[in-house]
This record gives C-alpha cells, structure tokens and sequence, in this order.
C-alpha cells in the first residue's frame, strides 16, 4: 500500500532545482566566434579570395594610370610602344581576375552562410532536446521555431560578412597607401574628412542595435502566439473566436512595423550621410590631384589612378550594409544564446539493481511560475503494484507524473527507483526503465508499426503486435490497407485510437516502471476496460503510476493517491475512499 506523510506548506520558491539555475547566456560574440571556427577552413578561404580580390582592385588604377601615360607617351611619339601594350594587357588580366574572384567569393559566401546556418541549428537544436520538457515551459514552442529558423540564419551570416568587412577594410586602406605614394598631399586631403565618416559608422552600429534586437523580440512573440493558435484551431473554430484571436497574434504588429520602419530609417539615413560625404571626399582628393598635375608633379595617369584611389578609401563609408549584417547577426546570437544558456538535464552513472519497480517520493516539492505546485509530497508505488493518482484539476498530478519518471526534477526533495535516486541513473538506464503513455501522445515515426516501436532500442515487431493488441490498437490497424505499414500522416485517427497508439507504444517497452499520464481518457468504456485489465495482466513485473480521471479506473487500482492543491490528502483503496464525500466529489459524484 502506498505511504504519505503531509507537511504544512511553504510559500513558493523558484522552479528551477537547486544546481539547475539557468547560467549567464552565453556572449553572443562567443557564440559567432565558435561558428566561425566551424567553418574556418571555408572562411579562410573566403578572406584569401576576399583580400586577392581586394589586390586586383588596388592594382588596377594603378595599372590604368600607367597604362594611360604610356598611350599618351607613345601618341607623342608617333606610335603605340611595347610598354603600353604590356599595360592594356596587365588591366585586361587584373579586371578578369577581379571578376573571377568576385564569382568564386559569392559561392564560397553561400557556402558559408548555409554551413554555418545548419551547424547553429543543429547545436540549439540538440541542446532543446538535452534540456527536455523545462525548454518549453520557459520558451513558447513558437518562439522556439523562430530563434531555430529565423535568427539561426541571421546570426549564420557573420563569418562570412566578417570575411567581407575584412576585404572591405582592406581595400580603402590600401588605396589610402597607393595616394600616399602618389603624393602625401593627397593624404592629407583624405585624412582630414575620414573621421567624419568614422564617426557615422559608429553612431549606426549603436542606433540600429536597440531596433534590431526589439524587431527580433517581437518577432518571437508573434511566432509564439501563432503557433498556440494553430494548436487550439479547433477550439477557436467551435468557440467563433477567428477575429479576436487574429487580433490577440497580430497585437504586435505595429510594435514589429515600427522597428523595422526604425531599422531601415537608421540605416538609410547613414547610407545617406555616407553617400553625402563621400564624394565631398573624393572632389577634393581629385581637386588637388589636378592641381599637382598643373605642376607637373604627377602625371595625368596619376591623376587618373588617385581619382579611382578616392573612391577605393572612402568605401569605407560603404559598409553600412556590412555592419548591419553583423548587428543584425549579434542579436540574434544573443537570442540563440538565450536558449543554450538554459542547462541540460545532467545524468549520473549509476545502475539499478533487480527489482520490481518499487518507486518512493521522498518530500518532493516542485514550484512553477512562482507557486507551489506540489509540497512535501511523500509516497509509494509498491514493487509490482498499481497506483492511481486522483485529484481536481490543477492539482498537481500531471507534475508529478513527470516528476515521477523525472521529465521534470523537484525542487526540493527526491526521487527513487528500487533504492536508487533517479537523479543518479545514466539516461539509458532510466529511459529503458521508465515508460510513459500521455493523454495527446505525440505519433513519431513514420508508420504506424515505426510508432508503437519508437524509441532506443527499438523493439521487435513481434513485440509491436502484442504490444498493438493488448492496447486494443491491433483492430483499427489491420483495418487499414497498408495496416502496420500506413503512414502516420495518412492514417485517419480518433483521439482514443491516438492513445491507443501511445500505450501501445509504453506496453512495447520493457522496464519496471510504467506511468500514464491520463492516456485513456478518450476511451470508450469498453475499450478503457479491457485496456486497463490488459494494463494489470500484460505487465505484471511492472509498477504502475496512473494518473486517473474515472471512478472505474482508480477502483482497478490496488491503492489510490488523493492528491488535493500540491499536497496527499489521503491513501487508501478506492472502495475505502468513496466513503468520503470530498473524494465523491472528485469524480462529480
């Protein structure tokens, strides 16, 4: 017979388990430097061919410039030298080369991009699923779906616009150089309007950070609210609801229009400002080019490359694209950051020794959203016996249910399996030990046959059919024309043949501890009676946690948990309990 003992309550405490805070997020510079190194090979690439391409350009003015005092040397002189034709030939090989290398940057930028996209992914992913089911309790599904697709890929691009800002940078530096060794006159021309340009750099990466990372935010809570939306569609079409709960999604709307009309307002008023005072730049570097060249102190080609030089150096108020990619990729790190901050659920080493399923709660308390949900809670599910967990709603029996197969861990407290604190088993041990069956079973797998049988290891099909039949699940199969072997999105199923799936799926694996999540609420009962006797007669080396939501469900079992606002009220047999008129009550007798 199970045991309780109750406690006086406490006031809530925080939901995470001691040792389980969630740590700093991870800095979002940290994150892109780690998908960097990833793709480090093809980003070294890309800033080789970035920087060679960057060369080719600095080259060529200078190429022309030669080019053209040779003409005008040979024009003078009555014909077309050697040296000029080597020159014209030298632009043609530069300009080719130029346009190879742009060809083989955009390729190696997507390649890049696409890497380092799917290796963001593929890391946040894997941490979601380590975290298991506290992910979604602190991130809406949605929002989840968002950072995934929409700031993986944002936060994807920064090697490669890291390459390219590298190039970018290279290219106005060395055209500052190439006008030194024209003239140091030149520099002095350029140098003295730079910092202007600095200047507005500077004043778009902050601005536009603020507007990008509340654009990004938004975006998450709309996803959120949409995919709660498509969750309970059926629940909106029956209630009529269509328009108001269009308007409770799209509520943010306006807050996401106007940060982005902010962000493209930032951005454009810089590219502007940039775009303004370039040419003032470039005017006045070629201003003094031409007066020089009237003093013969450099000559027309020269003039001809520090014009193409001016151009070249203040590119660099051209990188506004560049840095908003970064700043757009930064806050969306910070986002994914977010997610992999949020600890993974630790497993121990240890090993169960044989039993028979003997599952002891030992003052578990669990808080959620700063209430206590469950409190002091003691209890025993007897090796090989059957207990039934019955309480109002809200009460807390879905938590312990978790609890119980630790999908979640208790605040306080502890959970044991034969002697063995759940918290200390290695994963296997514990997934191959402890079954679930839930009330909306979730049908991975791409048949019918590869759902009862999901999961490590997979069990044999024998093992799926006698599985299927004691679930009652076999009939409705075999119906089907591909039977086992129908896919899950084709199969056309009712809420009770979907859980007649899922405890299929926990009676197909083996263990010594099975707990069901009112997984036959949508029976019929008839079916809900020959379930649960295959339940008691299919798995008699198991314990068995039921939560239960019927009379005739909680009389089957060998003992019956009261569970009343987080805390045990009572323990005895059902027949026992029924004569209290609070537990008639529970079950609207």
């Amino acid at each position: 017979m199970a045991t309780t003992t109750n406690r006086p309550p406490r006031p809530g405490h925080d939901a995470d388990p001691p040792g389980t805070a969630p740590d700093p997020a991870p800095s979002d510079a940290g994150l892109l430097k780690a998908a960097t190194r990833h793709s480090a090979a093809r980003c070294a690439a890309l800033v080789l061919c970035s920087v060679a391409g960057a060369g080719a350009s600095l080259l060529l003015p200078f190429a022309i410039g030669r080019a053209l005092d040779a003409v005008l040397a040979g024009h003078a002189a009555g014909h077309v030298g050697a040296d000029a034709t080597r020159w014209i030939l030298l632009c043609a090989a530069l300009i080719a080369a130029s346009a190879l290398l742009d060809a083989c940057d955009g390729v190696l930028t997507g390649t890049t991009n696409a890497r380092t996209t799917a290796w963001l992914r593929g890391r946040v992913g894997r941490h979601v699923l380590a975290v298991g089911p506290r992910a979604t309790a602190r991130f809406a599904p949605g929002d989840l779906v968002a950072r995934l697709v929409d700031n993986a890929a944002h936060a994807g691009v920064a090697p490669a616009t890291l390459a390219a800002l590298l190039a970018a940078l290279v290219a106005p530096v060395g055209a500052v150089v190439a006008l030194a060794l024209i003239d140091g006159w030149l520099v002095v021309v350029f140098v003295a309007g730079a910092p202007l340009l600095v200047l507005l750099l500077r004043w778009f990466v902050r601005v536009s950070s603020d507007c990008v990372a509340r654009y990004q935010e938004v975006q998450g809570t709309i996803a959120g609210r949409l995919s709660e939306a498509i969750g309970g569609a059926r629940t909106i079409a029956a209630a009529h609801t269509e328009d108001q709960e269009a308007r409770r999604v799209l509520g943010a709307l306006p807050e996401l229009s106007r940060q982005g009309h902010r962000m493209w307002r930032v951005q454009g008023r810089s590219q502007a400002q940039a775009v303004a005072v370039a040419p003032l730049l470039q005017l006045a570097v070629v201003a003094v080019a031409g007066h020089l060249v009237l003093q013969e102190r450099i000559s027309v080609g020269e003039l001809l490359a520090a014009s193409r030089y001016a151009v070249l150096a203040t590119g660099i108020g051209m990188l506004v694209g560049q840095l908003g990619a970064l700043v757009r990729a930064r806050a969306a790190a910070r986002r994914l950051g977010e997610v992999l901050a949020e600890p993974e659920t630790s497993y121990g080493s240890g090993h169960l020794p044989p039993g028979d399923g003997l599952l002891e709660l030992r003052g578990v308390s669990v808080a959620r959203g700063g209430r206590t949900v469950l409190d002091g809670v003691d209890l025993t599910v007897p090796a090989g016996g059957t207990l039934a967990v019955v309480g109002r709603s809200g009460a807390g029996k879905s938590l312990l249910a978790a609890v119980a197969g630790r999908l979640a861990d208790p605040d306080e407290g502890d959970v044991r399996l034969d002697g063995v604190p759940l918290r200390s088993l290695g994963r296997e041990e514990l997934r191959r030990e402890v079954g679930y069956a839930f009330e909306r079973p979730a049908l991975l797998g791409t048949t019918l046959e590869g759902t009862i049988g999901f999961g490590a290891p997979r069990p044999a099909p024998a093992r799926v059919r006698e599985a299927a039949r004691a679930a009652h699940a076999d009939p409705f199969i075999t119906r089907l024309p591909e039977g086992y072997d129908t896919l899950c999105a084709q199969a056309p199923l009712s809420g009770g043949e979907a859980q007649r799936l899922g405890l299929a799926r926990a009676f197909a694996r083996g263990g010594r501890l099975l707990i069901l999540d009112d997984a036959m609420s949508s029976l019929d009962t008839v079916t809900e009676h020959h379930v649960a006797e295959a339940l008691l007669h299919h798995t008699p080396h198991r314990s068995r946690l039921i939560i239960a939501h019927r009379a005739a469900t909680a009389a089957r079992a060998d003992g019956v948990a009261w569970l009343h606002e987080g805390r045990i009220r009572a323990v005895g047999t059902h027949a026992e309990l029924w004569q209290r008129a609070e537990y008639r009550e529970v079950f609207g007798a």
